[in-house]
């Protein structure tokens, strides 16, 4: 079977290796979509090299179809329709509060350990979870980034009827801003990138440039002077740190979806005067899952619109040299089986 190495120095290979049999209490997957994330874009500029154990097949937003399975897996059969969610969290502690998601000894499959961009991947049946038999396979592969979103809004406490203003309108920030919508929301998408804006108006949202325009005069305009109820800072930026607090109305709750790997000041004056909440938000919890693959099964939001190329898994290097030189693009996706 084929499957891909990430070897370092912005290389990857696809190499053959044996089809493995599924060991007890796991299934064998024959992978149908693998999606590129920007952490992956992160490990193939060699950001992650300390971490991940080189060479290494990475990926970790996939569907497809169990192949096989172990012995005393009874929950699954061959022919099942599949997603992972990649979080190994054997190793809760009582000091982990049950909150197992985000457990101190978390490993993320696909990051460190192997992952689904190869043909057939053994998994333990733990992280899996069931798809009807008419969801779209392609759609599914989305469900994974779609998890990250409907954790957001679901930590955000956000309800029918509120403002949400979404500061970044990247892959993330749209899923964001459609879990949002869905909600019953008023949805304002913040983003600088010119065709990125022109994206999200597309699906139907508002968006708008800081750039070229006073933000948080637009937000009053558009509430009354109210501000957002919720902010989602999904750019990862200072000028985002910046304004996610002016743009926040009283009350407002800011919920931190980016990673900011290095200290930034934050304006602390606005969260005592506006009584304002923070709120972090890392990766998904089952019912985000559950809820994921609702949507994407319902297929009523545009999920299509974000797939921006399908590309054979033996382009793999083209595919990541691609992201590079096309940064405008969302959603690219490897057909596992070519």
């Amino acid at each position: 079977m084929k499957a891909t190495h990430y070897e370092g120095n912005n290389t990857f290979t696809v190499i053959e290796k044996e089809i493995e049999t599924p060991a007890p209490n796991e299934v064998r997957i024959k992978v149908a979509y693998a999606g590129v994330c920007g952490t992956d874009v992160h490990i193939y500029h060699g950001m992650m090299d300390k971490r991940v154990k080189i060479p290494v097949t990475i990926g970790h937003e996939m569907s497809g179809v169990i192949d096989a399975v172990g012995d005393g897996v009874t929950d699954y059969a061959i022919g099942d329709k599949v997603v992972v969610r990649p979080l190994d969290d054997r190793k809760v502690k009582a000091s982990d509060k049950g909150f197992n998601h985000i457990c101190e000894e978390l490993k993320f499959i696909g990051i460190d350990s192997e992952g689904a961009m190869q043909q057939y991947w053994n998994v333990p049946t733990f992280v899996l979870h069931k798809l009807k038999e008419t969801t779209d396979l392609k759609l599914a592969a989305l469900i994974e980034p779609l998890s990250v979103a409907t954790h957001d809004v679901r930590r955000s406490g956000l309800v029918e009827g509120e403002t949400a203003v979404v500061l970044g309108g990247g892959p993330i920030g749209l899923l964001v801003a459609m879990v949002a919508k869905e909600v019953g929301a008023q949805v304002i998408i913040s983003e600088v990138n010119p065709k990125r804006i022109e994206k999200a108006k597309a699906l139907g949202f508002d968006a708008v440039s800081p750039l070229d325009i006073d933000l948080v005069d637009y937000v009053k305009s558009k509430t009354e002077n109210r501000r957002a109820d919720v902010v989602f800072e999904v750019a990862g930026v200072q000028p985002a740190l910046d304004v996610m607090c002016e743009v926040a109305g009283i009350r407002g709750r800011i919920v931190m979806v980016a990673i900011h790997g290095e200290k930034k000041p934050v304006d602390l004056f606005k969260f005592f005067w506006k009584e304002l909440s923070l709120i972090g938000a890392r990766v998904y919890e089952k019912e985000d899952y559950e809820k994921s693959i609702e949507l994407i099964t319902a297929n009523e939001l545009p999920f299509e619109d974000m797939i921006t190329d399908v590309q054979p898994l033996s382009n793999i290097q083209q595919v990541f040299e691609n992201i590079d030189s096309n940064p405008d693009g969302l959603k690219v996706l490897m057909d596992c089986q070519l």
